[in-house]
């Protein structure tokens, strides 16, 4: 099964120019960096000891921040290794101010660029985050005796009955994982039908903060604008969510004054398509990077830069997480949640079901089914006592984590 997965491999390989030109195209590449997908590093690896995190996309990468600094901390520590898929985490990414932690691309799951890449990172210890799961790589990593650790760990139904079609092949992946940790029952249940050495429920380390440093305030303009206005947030939207945001606005427009919708789209390289759709509504928009902030007669102000969502959370009482109306499974509720916003959402959560369930048994959350219900749902004042509970249940969590990677990394240094 190997085999045919990398003869797979190797002939998608053949179709790979065309397929980093066209997204270089459409900016979902970096044009200078893609190389290190293919294992050509553009950054050294230092002497010592180096932990290697991995983790899809800006969610995955931002939950491990609270770790990577802590180890940032850790003398016996020399470097520290963050890689990840897109363009759009390595420019979050590059927002903290980290001095020994550096970022690179994951490169290809193909034999020559797997072997390439740990040959020249050579990490201490592996540290996969959520539903990370690389075959070839999990091989080597296994091959060389590196611990290979699955953090926070999330399987859904879904993915879970598809490792079970090729049950064979998914039971050896899972086996070269000397240690998950799930971040709810339902994977650890899965997890263990898999085959899975070890698991261990810690939690969801999503609880946790995270934040940059100096980064975390709007500008004074701007904020004095804000604060004239009643203001609620879309957050993390997808296509066709943002015209059920603009609907919500138009029908909240009729019995609130001063009204301003936020809109960030999950992916920014979209604002050209939204644009239109808040044209055909009349509505007057603009753009967070327009160096003018006068907010008067705005409708819609989208966010259209990275690393920003974390400002608008903060000061919303309100906060719609898109991929839920759309049957995308919903996006991370948690850092509004811990500023105290009521959290709307659509009826697909199920990325994050313990979560809400949480979030519901708080009365913070609601489901809403059209811009009607909505717009019904919005409020202008935040619940502080509620935002305090997220954080203690994060802390919590994050100290556990830390504990138990601390007893798995010290032993392994150990024996190096």
């Amino acid at each position: 099964m190997f085999f045919l997965y990398q003869i797979t491999l190797t002939l998608l390989l053949i179709l790979s120019p065309i397929i980093i030109l066209i997204r270089i195209l459409k900016n979902k590449e970096d044009n200078k960096r893609f190389i290190e997908k293919f294992s050509i590093p553009t950054k050294k690896r230092s002497g010592g000891k180096l932990i290697w995190f991995h983790g899809a996309s800006v969610g995955e990468i931002l939950s491990i921040i609270p770790l990577v600094k802590y180890y940032e901390r850790k003398k016996s520590v020399k470097q520290i290794l963050v890689t990840s898929s897109t363009l759009s985490s390595s420019n979050v990414f590059r927002k903290f101010k980290l001095k020994k932690t550096i970022h690179q691309f994951y490169p290809i799951d193909h034999f020559f660029f797997t072997n390439r890449f740990l040959e020249y990172w050579r990490p201490n210890a592996a540290i996969f985050i959520e539903s990370e799961i690389w075959p070839y790589m999990f091989k080597k990593i296994n091959e060389k005796n590196i611990p290979l650790i699955l953090l926070n760990a999330r399987l859904t139904r879904k993915t879970f009955n598809r490792w079970m079609k090729i049950k064979i092949f998914s039971t050896l992946i899972f086996n070269k994982i000397s240690i998950a940790y799930p971040q709810n029952l339902e994977t650890k249940k899965y997890l263990n039908k898999l085959n899975v050495k070890k698991v261990n429920l810690l939690g969801n380390i999503k609880f946790s903060e995270n934040y940059v440093e100096n980064q975390n305030e709007i500008n004074k303009k701007l904020n004095a604008e804000l604060n004239n206005k009643n203001v609620w947030t879309a957050s993390s939207t997808h296509q066709d969510e943002e015209i059920f945001c603009i609907k919500a606005h138009l029908e909240l427009k009729k019995k609130v004054k001063n009204l301003l919708t936020i809109i960030i789209p999950r992916h920014i390289h979209r604002v050209k398509e939204i644009i239109p759709d808040i044209k055909k509504f009349n509505l007057k928009f603009k753009l967070h990077s327009h160096t003018s902030k006068n907010l008067e007669n705005v409708d819609i102000y989208i966010v259209d830069t990275f690393g920003e969502t974390r400002k608008f959370h903060k000061l919303s009482s309100s906060v719609f997480l898109g991929g839920s109306v759309i049957k995308r499974g919903g996006q991370n509720p948690l850092e509004a949640a811990r500023f105290g916003a009521k959290i709307l959402h659509g009826p697909n959560t199920d990325n994050f079901r313990d979560v809400y369930k949480l979030l519901k048994k708080l009365n913070i959350s609601k489901k809403i089914n059209t811009p009607e219900q909505l717009a019904s749902s919005i409020i202008f004042t935040k619940k502080k006592q509620i935002g305090i509970k997220i954080k203690k249940i994060g802390e919590k969590i994050l100290k556990k984590t830390i504990r138990e990677l601390d007893n798995l990394i010290d032993n392994e240094f150990k024996k190096t």
